[in-house]
């Protein structure tokens, strides 16, 4: 089994914007809070969640 890349995230500033960037090439969206971007950041490295990878009911 291959090991999973390394994340590492960190925030960056465009402007008035601050941005979550990570070592795997994710970008999450231009923030204008800080704490928004690293909460974006730790959502990306957080493992996916059960109920992300199957479809509920009515979810199309």
């Amino acid at each position: 089994m291959q090991d999973q890349p390394r994340h590492e995230t960190t925030t960056t500033e465009r402007g008035s914007f601050a941005l979550a960037r990570c070592s795997c090439g994710w970008t999450g969206p231009a923030r204008r809070s800080r704490d928004r971007a690293r909460t974006d950041a730790a959502a990306h490295m957080a493992p996916p969640r059960e109920s992300d990878s199957v479809m509920s009911p009515g979810r199309f």
